[in-house]
């Protein structure tokens, strides 16, 4: 019996041994494992995890996610938008109405509204002062008006009240103003006369004068003249231009020979008298007329030089100088 109790305890003891060097091998084995997995390890790369993440570092990651998608949907919406989904997000968390939230369009301005408010019927230099951008869109649109005629309202002519403005680059197009009656109200295009008048405004609480040009037909005519005769233009022809011309420098010539006649007969008539007194002072009024009579000659040479030479070189007029002269009788 204590044989076989020494054989088992020997075969126990054989086992047990065994198995420890089991454990070593594999303990061998993962640490060798981990050395390579050390050495191929990428620098950037991170370490695994042996064991189960907590929860708050998954909740962070799902935040971290969500927030980024928030993120570019925001960007990617304009700011309008924006405004409604935030607007939408405090009505839904907080409560309250979409009314509360509108916009109030009481102060809201165009362009239109910026013309009306600093628009003059005419700028001058002090006026360009102190310029905002309110006044230089003004301006600017002032400087695309066309100021040769006027375009009018004479709806309230019985008041003696006139409104004037410049004409726009459409109206000019069409002719309103010039071979349409300038009348806001009216589009004849026969019997037109041209009217100055005397513009009196006030803008922004000062006291304006302006000279205008109107083009009307008979009936908005009278409507202007109304109250009192306004200043008519007229035209000259260019026959009766030319006639002027020429008169103006005959005129001048049978001037000088009026003077030099009465001067000669005022001479003469000395003559008479100093007869009677003496010899001498006749011969010096002979001498007199004799230089009266040469001071005459050079006025009758001077009539004669038109016949004596060619005539004189005609210069040829530009192409400009022709559309001034065309053009002349259209602007009155």
């Amino acid at each position: 019996m204590d044989d076989l109790v020494k054989v088992h305890g020997s075969g126990g003891y054989d086992s047990d041994f065994s198995d420890e060097d089991g454990q070593g091998e594999s303990s061998q084995r993962g640490l060798k494992r981990k050395h390579e997995e050390e050495i191929l390890q990428k620098p950037f790369q991170k370490g695994r995890h042996s064991k189960v993440a907590h929860r708050s570092l998954h909740s962070n990651e799902v935040d971290r996610e969500e927030a980024q998608n928030r993120r570019a949907h925001l960007i990617s919406m304009n700011a309008f938008e924006r405004h409604k989904k935030f607007v939408g997000d405090y009505i839904l968390y907080y409560g309250g109405q979409m009314v509360d939230f509108k916009r109030s369009a009481a102060k809201d301005k165009t362009d239109l509204d910026v013309l009306r408010e600093n628009h003059r019927f005419l700028w001058r230099d002090e006026d360009e002062e102190d310029m905002t951008w309110e006044k230089e869109l003004a301006k600017k649109y002032y400087d695309k008006l066309f100021k040769e005629y006027c375009i009018a309202d004479l709806s309230r002519y019985k008041e003696n009240k006139f409104g004037f403005r410049w004409r726009t680059e459409n109206e000019v197009v069409s002719g309103k103003g010039q071979f349409q009656c300038g009348n806001k109200r009216c589009e004849k295009e026969e019997g037109l006369k041209s009217w100055e008048v005397n513009f009196a405004y006030v803008e922004h609480g000062e006291k304006r004068n302006a000279l205008v040009k109107l083009r009307l037909c008979p009936e908005c005519s009278f409507k202007l003249n109304y109250h009192h005769k306004r200043k008519e233009v007229k035209a000259k022809p260019k026959t009766k231009m030319l006639l002027d011309q020429n008169q103006k420098p005959a005129k001048a010539k049978t001037k000088k020979k009026k003077r030099s006649s009465s001067h000669s007969k005022k001479h003469k008539h000395k003559k008479h008298r100093d007869r009677s007194t003496s010899s001498s002072s006749s011969e010096e009024l002979q001498n007199s007329d004799r230089d009266s009579d040469a001071g005459d000659e050079p006025e009758d040479q001077s009539e004669g030089d038109h016949w004596r030479g060619p005539a004189p070189a005609v210069e040829e007029k530009s192409r400009e100088e022709e559309f001034d002269e065309y053009f002349e009788d259209m602007f009155l």
